[in-house]
């Protein structure tokens, strides 16, 4: 019999599991077991919860289980007592049916209308019917929550396969052969995918001390996998265990050596070993006479082998393999690997010296043929808009030889996508154009420009090295927007097949960090008028789209919302400034006049909203009839030419404090002075008075979106 609260311990095991969802497939089963547990009154929220997963199963320890739920009290609105009470208080049809359902007898009823509680909500007297409702017993709640966690389990690919008795089938990310589930040292009876649960499990396929194992405890499982299985069931454990041992490695081969840094090659290569054993290999230096990308690239992605680089951080001819078993002689070992890995890289040097054989530009008029979208037309046409972009964005920025170069990396930079290099291993596009461009005697600047055009590739990625890299990645990212934005392909809740939302933050960070003076309406008409009339007019959505990456961008990096909503409000067209004016607003909410100024101005926004007509900023002296409104305005011609000037000189803080002197009088017109006056000329005055105080304070930013 099970101790009333005991740990629970729950693993399929299973034949070998994809490497690249094992984590996430681990996770998610513990998460939701637990939750379901939590949900049934088997465990508490704050229970100890430890996932397991390794190629050969997926398990879930949870610290402190009930063997029973406690018993709940349920409180059920029936109905209202005119609907379920006759005029004798005898129950009425609708209400004998009421209880009939909660399972009441008829001989019964009459106690359990005496039973009915009566309560006013404020409307109507309503009936409830109150009831204690018996805790689940771990069985059936475990069995529950079992069937949830594998229902709910992302698996990439469902299989299906027949169990021993060939009758039935089973749908499933693998084959399951065993169940275990034990509730400290007992077994709990539930079923999965036609298994029934015990205590035994199946260690390492072929270093396990026996087969199969017994486990004896819930807390035992960890503990018995690794002695008796030979198995690290914690993924984590067992990626710490492998980094260790890339480092060590390394470290023995000298030269200051390092493992190449790889989280996701880390984490598949984790998924599919179950004791980890890493090996130092080696192949033969004239393969280094390669492009060190295509090496590197073919090693890990084809083989899951870690390349070892230099001090320098060069590409050695050595490289690690994670083992999942650990002879005592591993020559075989590292011997098979080196036979292996060698035609791979035979066949990188291959395509490489043939690309090398055919200069970069006689390809360009091959892309032509390849269709880049139906509606967008082909990478050729696709390379012209993104040279006439580039050629703009250059001119904006430098002289006619920075057009002239600009122009020609535009022209090659998407030539590689038709090279043999490439075609094997697209993550190589842009690199490869690079290294050919050089051997084809191209400038170093369109070379590099050429590589760094897709940057930047990925969050926190670096920027292109110079202004021609610059000015084609600009205008590449906003070719891929406005077209695409111009035929209405645009992003929707998590998908982003184009990779749209990476590209806008894209131009975002170069307009920002380099501090580019080129106004974003401006490129966004430059990337439009490339297309001609081949898509519609997407200006008004692709600028909304990329202040919303600018903001979520600006969010993760600290700043308010507050902030960030007052800022871009005015959609400043130089996102350079948008730093400064983000740093002015934060030091303006320091002062204390900010937030009575901050609340005056939303009230000044409310009021001009409501006005029948735009209110130009315009004042005539003679008709400001109140002391009030007569300061405010003197107050205005005092701070306004200051502050606009500092404005203008780029100093944002200063002309934000410049606002301060406006407190006390913005809040004496606010209580003197009356703005809808009935007379028609006196309400534009006063109008015309607040429009331009709204135009005096909102230079810098919506000063309104900080009011509370």
């Amino acid at each position: 019999m099970s101790a009333l609260v005991a740990p629970l311990l729950v693993e399929l095991c299973v034949e070998e599991l994809p490497p690249k969802a094992l984590k996430s497939l681990g996770e998610a089963f513990a998460r939701v077991l637990h939750e379901q547990l939590v949900e049934q009154g088997l465990a508490d929220a704050d229970a100890a919860v430890t996932p397991y997963a390794s190629p050969r199963r997926l398990a879930a320890h949870v610290g402190a289980v009930r063997a029973q739920a406690a018993d709940r009290p349920v409180q059920l609105k029936l109905m209202p007592v005119g609907v379920g009470l006759d005029a004798s208080g005898g129950p009425t049809p609708a209400l004998r049916k009421k209880l009939a359902a909660l399972g009441v007898a008829e001989a019964e009823l009459a106690s359990a209308v005496a039973r009915l509680r009566r309560v006013h909500d404020g409307k109507a007297e309503l009936l409830y019917w109150d009831s204690v409702v018996a805790g689940v017993a771990l069985p059936a709640g475990l069995q529950k929550a079992l069937d949830e966690a594998l229902r709910r389990l992302p698996i990439p690919k469902v299989m299906t396969y027949q169990l021993a008795d060939g009758w039935r089938s089973v749908h499933f990310v693998r084959p399951a052969h065993a169940l275990v589930a034990l509730h400290g040292e007992c077994v709990v009876p539930v079923q999965a995918l036609g298994l029934t649960a015990g205590r035994h499990t199946h260690g390492h396929r072929f270093e396990a001390a026996r087969d199969p194992i017994e486990i004896a405890h819930a807390d035992a499982y960890a503990e018995t996998l690794a002695r008796e299985g030979a198995v690290i069931a914690h993924f984590g454990q067992r990626r710490a265990l492998i980094a260790q041992q890339l480092a060590e490695a390394a470290a023995r081969v000298g030269g200051g050596c390092r493992p190449i840094k790889d989280d996701a090659l880390l984490d598949e290569v984790t998924a599919l070993v179950e004791r980890p054993n890493v090996l130092v290999c080696q192949f033969e230096e004239a393969f280094l006479q390669v492009p060190q990308e295509c090496l590197i690239l073919t090693m890990k992605a084809n083989q899951k082998y870690f390349p070892l680089l230099d001090a320098q951080g060069r590409l050695t001819h050595r490289f690690l393999v994670v083992s999942n078993i650990t002879p005592d002689d591993p020559s075989a070992i590292i011997a098979g690997n080196e036979r292996v890995v060698r035609p791979r890289l035979a066949d990188a040097q291959f395509f490489y010296d043939q690309d090398r054989k055919r200069p970069l530009e006689s390809r360009v008029l091959g892309l032509a043929k390849v269709v880049y979208h139906n509606q967008l037309g082909t990478q050729g046409e696709r390379v012209e808009r993104v040279a006439s972009i580039a050629r703009w964005v250059a001119a904006q920025l430098g002289d006619a030889t920075l057009v002239r170069l600009a122009d020609r990396a535009a022209l090659l930079a998407k030539a590689d996508l038709l090279t043999d290099m490439v075609g094997e291993f697209p993550e190589l596009q842009g690199i490869m154009g690079a290294y050919y461009a050089r051997h084809d005697g191209e400038d170093v600047r369109v070379a590099d420009a050429i590589e760094d055009h897709y940057k930047p590739r990925f969050a926190g990625d670096a920027l292109p090295r110079d202004a021609v890299g610059l000015c084609v990645a600009l205008a590449d990212k906003m070719e891929t927007l406005v077209g695409l934005f111009g035929i209405g392909q645009l992003p929707t809740g998590d998908k982003d097949p184009y990779a749209l939302r990476r590209h806008a933050l894209g131009v975002v960070r170069m307009l920002i960090e380099r501090e580019l003076p080129l106004a974003l309406p401006a490129l966004i008409d430059a990337a439009v008028a490339a297309f001609g009339e081949r898509i519609r007019d997407p200006r008004a959505a692709l600028r909304a789209f990329i202040d919303d990456r600018l903001a979520v961008s600006l969010r993760e990096q600290g700043y308010r919302a507050q902030e960030v909503e007052a800022v871009l409000a005015l959609q400043p067209a130089l996102l350079r400034e948008v730093p400064r004016r983000l740093a002015a607003v934060r030091t303006f909410a320091t002062l204390p006049e900010a937030a009575a100024l901050a609340a005056a101005n939303k009230r000044v926004t409310n009021i001009l909203r409501k006005a029948e007509a735009a209110v130009p900023p315009q004042v005539d002296p003679a008709r400001l009839l109140e002391p009030a409104e007569q300061a405010l305005y003197q107050a205005l011609q005092a701070v306004q030419p200051a502050a606009d000037a500092a404005y203008e000189a780029g100093d944002y803080t200063a002309s934000l404090q410049r606002l301060a002197a406006l407190k006390a009088p913005v809040d004496a017109f606010f209580d003197h002075v009356m703005v809808n006056a009935d007379d028609a000329a006196l309400r534009a005055n006063r109008l015309g008075l607040l429009a331009q105080l709204q135009r005096a304070m909102n230079r810098v930013a919506d000063l309104s979106r900080l009011a509370a």
